[in-house]
């Protein structure tokens, strides 16, 4: 038999995984905004009626692309929060996906939606 977490300790880890899932999404909420309400005249400040010079205009361009990656990064994050979430209620949270072991507190304070223990993890990336 595989060895869980108590209760309180799930409870914990779930509190945690709540603040650091509205933490990211509070983050996302705000690089949506800032990226996609601005018309490029607003990002770059310019309220004159001159065109825009190629560079300020790539510079802008490329500010974006870059502000949205992010936010998609954090999108995915938020799916393994989410993901944590559903292990917590089905039992499974914390019991490594690959060898069955107990991930450690550590890491999960760290790292609350890891899947792996570090061994696992380690022999994963070496791959």
């Amino acid at each position: 038999m595989k060895k869980k977490y108590i209760k309180k300790d799930l409870n914990e880890f779930k509190k945690l995984i709540l603040k650091r899932r509205e933490e990211i999404m509070d983050d996302i909420n705000s690089l949506s905004r800032d990226t996609l309400k601005k018309s490029q005249k607003d990002a770059s400040g310019d309220t004159s009626g001159y065109a825009y010079h190629m560079a300020d205009v790539a510079t802008d361009t490329y500010d974006r692309e870059f502000s949205l990656s992010l936010a998609s990064e954090e999108r995915k994050e938020l799916y393994e929060f989410e993901d944590a979430l559903k292990r917590i209620e089905e039992g499974k949270f914390g019991v490594c996906e690959i060898c069955e072991v107990l991930i450690s507190k550590t890491r999960l304070k760290a790292l609350p939606q890891a899947r792996l223990c570090i061994k696992c993890q380690v022999k994963r990336e070496k791959k």
